[in-house]
């Protein structure tokens, strides 16, 4: 068998850039042979980014720890001083995808970094469990989603509201609201609007500056491979670690942070897991170009009517979370249906899902948040952060995955990447 290539930094944009044949690397747990670990012993693991996010991440899933990364020498510190004996710290990604001993790849780094880095992960053979949001664009998804495919990788994303953990204000997992929708409780078409009326906290404080000026750049830091894919801006403190969600070009605000955790569950709960809205407007203050700003409410429609409303100022202090013909159902598990709760006990569970990543790495199983659905709940979000920034109504095909006739929304997309770096 001829030899994998490993990724160096003089093949690795060469090995991004292109679009390979479909392969299938197995995982090194299963090939047997010298340094052979069977498949009931631990994986192994490696976490890309460990700012305050990533050293979370040490921790996170079964897996041994086996290396840690980071482009801010103070956090590859702190990381170190977490890890067990043995972790190899690193400076550049690209080192840890050459070790052949590491199964899986976390990236919590901010997201700029999600899709290049998932890339090289799965042309690597390694799994890959990446940070929310999935990807900065809507194309970069779609290009994360086929390299995993391709490369045969089991793909996670971390949030894990559709299938475990209490659902913010209703105090209960997403299952019995699924079972509501499932059993037709509430009738068909649905409206689900998420705000601070029914329990979500978009984050107004995820704001950008817009009068930075430059500063040096802290010893400790590569501000150029923190920047990486990212436009070249001055270095100011406020646009990197705990700050950068702010900033249009590594994020989007409270939409980046929150928006997977609140609306993934919605498109679960709405069975729009292979869709998405076709018509998106945002009302909102006319946006900067390179910070975030607010917004007031973002509408999203679906072709079979179902709406998602984004509640940015709400006004009212009881509203509805989710309402269809039939009835309405609020925080708290509350509804105005007659016997809900006697109605929704003798409905049939939801489909069961693939919950554990470490067992699905193990038995090649897609696990149940994986790179297509997380992509489909990117895409909403995605949707939204345009809407925001361009301010007017758009149309959207979720077939082609573009916007119909609005040229600047879909330059939105695909957005170009600082040389050298490509997908």
């Amino acid at each position: 068998m001829k030899k994998k290539k490993a990724i160096t930094r003089r093949n690795f944009l060469k090995s991004v850039i292109t679009t390979t044949a479909a392969i299938t690397i197995v995982p090194r747990f299963v090939l047997g042979g010298q340094g052979y670990t069977p498949p009931s012993d631990e994986l192994t693991k490696a976490v890309i980014g460990v700012g305050i996010m990533g050293r979370g991440h040490i921790n996170l899933g079964g897996a041994r720890l086996l290396a840690v990364c980071d482009v801010d020498e103070n956090h590859l510190k702190r990381a170190m001083d977490m890890a067990r004996p043995g972790v190899k710290g690193y400076k550049d990604f690209r080192d840890v995808l050459e070790r052949t001993d590491i199964d899986i790849v976390h990236i919590p780094t901010p997201p700029h970094w999600h899709a290049l880095i998932s890339i090289a992960a799965a042309q690597a053979g390694k799994d890959i469990w990446c940070e929310k949001p999935m990807t900065r664009t809507i194309g970069e998804g779609q290009r994360v989603v086929e390299a995993v495919q391709k490369n045969g990788r089991i793909f996670r994303i971390n949030t894990w509201f559709r299938f475990e953990g209490r659902f913010y204000g209703f105090g209960t997992t997403v299952k019995p609201i699924k079972k509501a929708v499932l059993g037709g409780l509430l009738g068909w078409p649905l409206k689900v609007t998420v705000s601070a009326a029914t329990g979500f906290d978009w984050k107004f404080y995820w704001v950008g500056e817009t009068n930075l000026s430059p500063q040096p750049v802290p010893e400790e830091l590569d501000y150029d491979m923190w920047l990486g894919p990212a436009p070249y801006k001055p270095y100011h403190p406020h646009r990197v670690h705990n700050t950068f969600r702010g900033y249009w070009d590594y994020d989007g605000g409270g939409l980046g942070d929150m928006g997977m955790h609140y609306l993934d569950p919605v498109q679960y709960i709405l069975d729009k897991d292979d869709t998405s809205p076709v018509e998106i407007e945002a009302d909102c203050p006319q946006q900067h170009p390179d910070a975030c700003g607010t917004w007031r409410k973002i509408r999203m429609k679906y072709a079979d009517g179902c709406e998602i409303i984004l509640d940015g100022e709400p006004k009212e202090e009881k509203v509805p979370f989710i309402e269809g013909p039939e009835g309405k159902l609020f925080k708290g598990m509350e509804s105005n249906i007659p016997g809900f709760k006697a109605k929704l006990t003798s409905l049939p569970e939801p489909n069961p899902q693939v919950t554990d990543f470490d067992d699905a790495v193990r038995k090649r199983q897609k696990f149940t948040l994986n790179e297509e659905n997380a992509h489909r709940s990117c895409t909403i979000v995605n949707l939204s952060k345009i809407a925001v920034r361009l301010g007017r109504p758009l149309r959207f095909d979720p077939e082609e995955q573009r916007f119909i006739a609005d040229e600047e929304a879909n330059r939105l997309i695909n957005q170009p990447a600082r040389a050298p770096w490509h997908l």
